[in-house]
C-alpha cells in the first residue's frame, strides 16, 4: 500500500482536498495519512480541525506554527516553525508521497522540510498567478519543489512547464474543489440560516476580503473603502473573515466594528463547504479578492466583484467584475453585479475551471505512479526565447 501523506493548513485548502481524500480513502491500496497545521488549530480562526473530523476523516499529525502576529515578523517566523514541526512529523510517518495544494506560507513550510527526506510531492493547483500577493512567489517556489503537478486549466499547465518542469509531470485534472458539487447537498435558505444562526433575506451579499500581501501597508484603508461601499449599497451582508496573513487582525478588528454599528451585516468565522457553498447559491453577488470568487462562483452563476491586485492574473469567467479600491469603484462594481442585465448575462458563464471529476484523476496518477529515483531525480527543460525581440541585460565584468 501506498501510504499518501495529504497537508491542510485552513480551511480553504481542506474544501478543495475532501474529494481526493475520500477517494483515497476508499481505495483499498492506498493509505491516507492526513497531516494538519496551520489556522485549523488556532481558536483565533475556528479550530477548524474539528470540522476535519467531523467529516470523518482521522487526523494523524498536528503541527503547531502559527504565532499570533500579524506582521512580517510574525509570519516569517512561523513559517520557521513550521519547517521545525514538519520536519520532526516525516521522522515519525515516513510517507511513500506528500500531497499538498496552493500557495499558502504554512504549505511552503512543509515542502521544504520534506526536501531533504527526498520524498515526492505532488501539488495540487500550480501554475496559477496571483501578482498582488506573496502567494505568487509561494506557489511558483512550491512549483519547482515538486515532482507531481495538477494543475486545474490548460493555460496553468503552461505555465508549469514554462517554468522548466517535464511535460509529462504535469497533469491538466481540473480543480477538485468543483467535485464537491456533485457530492455535496446544498442546504435550502431556512436550513442556512437555522444552522449557522444568520438572517439571509431575498438579497444579500456574500463579502470575503483577505490581506494583498504584497501591499499590507495599504490594508486599513482598503478595508475602509471597501466598507463605505458596502455601507452605500443598503444591502444585507454576510462576511466571512480572513486568512492569517500579514494586516489580517486589521481587516478582522475594521469588520468587527462595522458589524457592531450596522445591525444588516452578519459575521461568521467558519461556513464549512457545505454552509459556504450553499450560501454562494443564495447570495445575490459576491464582493471581495478572494480565489473562491474565480474558481467556485461561475458553477453558481454567482456576480462576482473582485477588488484590487490580489487575485491579479489569475484565470476568471464573465461573471467576475474586476474593480480597483477605491469606494466609488467598488460601488459602481455592486450596482452592475446586481443589476438585472448583468445577471442574465451570468447564467451562460462556462465554469474554466474544470468539469468537477479532478478527484478521480488525481488519484489514478498517485496510485498508478513508480515511486523511484526517476520520479524524484527531475531534468530541467529549457525553452527557446526570441532573445532579439526581448534582448537580455548584459553585466560587463
Amino acid at each position: 500500500m501506498k501510504k499518501i501523506s495529504v497537508i491542510t493548513v485552513a480551511r480553504s485548502d481542506f474544501g478543495h482536498y475532501m474529494p481526493v481524500l475520500r477517494q483515497i480513502q476508499e481505495d483499498p491500496d492506498l493509505r491516507l495519512s492526513l497531516i494538519v497545521s496551520g489556522m485549523h488549530l488556532s481558536p483565533e480562526f475556528g479550530m477548524t480541525v474539528s470540522n476535519i473530523e467531523e467529516e470523518g476523516f482521522r487526523v494523524d499529525h498536528k503541527v503547531e506554527m502559527l504565532l499570533s502576529s500579524d506582521t512580517p515578523e510574525g509570519i516569517s517566523k512561523s513559517i520557521g516553525l513550521g519547517t521545525i514541526g514538519f520536519a520532526q512529523v516525516y521522522t515519525q510517518c515516513k510517507p511513500d508521497i506528500i500531497v499538498v495544494l496552493g500557495d499558502r506560507f504554512e504549505m511552503y513550510s512543509a515542502v521544504l522540510a520534506a526536501l531533504p527526506f527526498k520524498i515526492p510531492i505532488a501539488h495540487i493547483e500550480g501554475g496559477a498567478v496571483t501578482e498582488g500577493a506573496i502567494d505568487d512567489a509561494l506557489r511558483h517556489s512550491i512549483t519547482k519543489m515538486s515532482h507531481i503537478h495538477f494543475v486545474s486549466t490548460k493555460e496553468y499547465a503552461r505555465r508549469v512547464i514554462q517554468m522548466g518542469e517535464e511535460p509529462d509531470r504535469v497533469h491538466v485534472t481540473g480543480s477538485p474543489t468543483l467535485d464537491n458539487l456533485h457530492q455535496i447537498r446544498l442546504l435550502s435558505r431556512d436550513e442556512t440560516q437555522s444552522d449557522f444562526e444568520l438572517k439571509l433575506p431575498e438579497k444579500f451579499l456574500l463579502v470575503t476580503y483577505h490581506p494583498v500581501t504584497l501591499e499590507y501597508e495599504n490594508v486599513s484603508w482598503q478595508v475602509k473603502e471597501l466598507l463605505y461601499a458596502l455601507e452605500k449599497s443598503h444591502l444585507h451582508i454576510i462576511f466571512t473573515m480572513p486568512n492569517c496573513d500579514t494586516g489580517g487582525y486589521t481587516i478582522r478588528n475594521q469588520i468587527r466594528e462595522f458589524a457592531k454599528n450596522n445591525p444588516y451585516a452578519q459575521i461568521i468565522e467558519n461556513l464549512g463547504t457545505q454552509g459556504y457553498f450553499s450560501i454562494m447559491s443564495l447570495a445575490t453577488a459576491m464582493i471581495g479578492n478572494s480565489s473562491s470568487g474565480l474558481v467556485e462562483t461561475p458553477s453558481f452563476k454567482l456576480p462576482v466583484v473582485n477588488i484590487g491586485n490580489r487575485q491579479k492574473g489569475k484565470v476568471r469567467c464573465s461573471n467576475v467584475i474586476d474593480v480597483g479600491y477605491s469606494k466609488d469603484e467598488i460601488y459602481a462594481g455592486i450596482q452592475t453585479a446586481i443589476s438585472p442585465e448583468f445577471k442574465e448575462k451570468t447564467r451562460s458563464v462556462v465554469n474554466l475551471y474544470g468539469d468537477g471529476h479532478a478527484a478521480g484523476r488525481i488519484v489514478s496518477v498517485l496510485k498508478e505512479i513508480t515511486l523511484n529515483q526517476k520520479l524524484l531525480i527531475k531534468s530541467f527543460v529549457d525553452h527557446v526565447f526570441e532573445f532579439e525581440q526581448r534582448p537580455l541585460n548584459y553585466i560587463n565584468s
